[in-house]
């Protein structure tokens, strides 16, 4: 490669300051697969609100981990028209998927619901955790923005395993399969 071809590459990789630039296919593919994400787990809570309903001890808590969700999806709305990134075409498949999930799950007890948020959100706080590693200096705010979303995540995780989720007849299987969907749909949702 020439000196000057060299300096051309360098210059679309940096930012004033030296500041290296997050490649924008991996920026729209995060932005696009938490989008898709973060509107899963507000159906799979709308799912499990519809079987407990808002005003029961479990609808209680349930609507505390939803309404944090319900911020993250409105953040990642923005971030999709900001930074010009398309959804997922999968939407309509997530929409049915995440409530059948929520209210599925709901329907075989209060522990079941809970380990699905367990296994949800495990793969979830993983996934940010490594999204973050992705993120270059031109997007601190972003990583920000992910870190805060991880710790609300692994929260989410943790009322899961306090609600007795790993008591839930089939937890491990159940908890296994969940965990397949989600790395197979995380995977689906950014290309697609």
């Amino acid at each position: 490669m020439s000196q000057k071809n060299k300096s051309t590459v360098k210059k679309k990789n940096a930012v004033p300051n030296n500041k290296v630039l997050t490649d924008k296919k991996i920026l729209d593919e995060i932005i696009r697969v938490d989008h898709a994400g973060e509107y899963g787990a507000t159906r799979i809570y709308d799912g499990q609100i519809a079987v407990f309903g808002k005003d029961s001890k479990i609808g209680k808590t349930i609507q505390h981990m939803a309404d944090q969700e319900q911020e993250h999806i409105e953040k990642f709305n923005e971030l999709l028209v900001e930074k010009r990134v398309r959804p997922t075409a999968l939407l309509p498949l997530w929409n049915i998927a995440g409530f059948a999930l929520g209210a599925g799950t709901a329907l075989m007890g209060e522990k079941a619901a809970m380990a699905c948020t367990v296994a949800v959100e495990k793969v979830i706080g993983e996934h940010y955790r490594e999204q973050q590693e992705l993120l270059k200096d031109d997007e601190k705010e972003l990583k920000k923005t992910i870190a805060k979303f991880e710790k609300d995540e692994l929260e989410h995780h943790d009322i899961g395993l306090e609600h007795d989720a790993e008591n839930a007849p089939g937890y491990k299987i159940m908890t296994k399969v969940i965990e397949l969907g989600c790395k197979t749909a995380i995977a689906i949702s950014k290309k697609i």
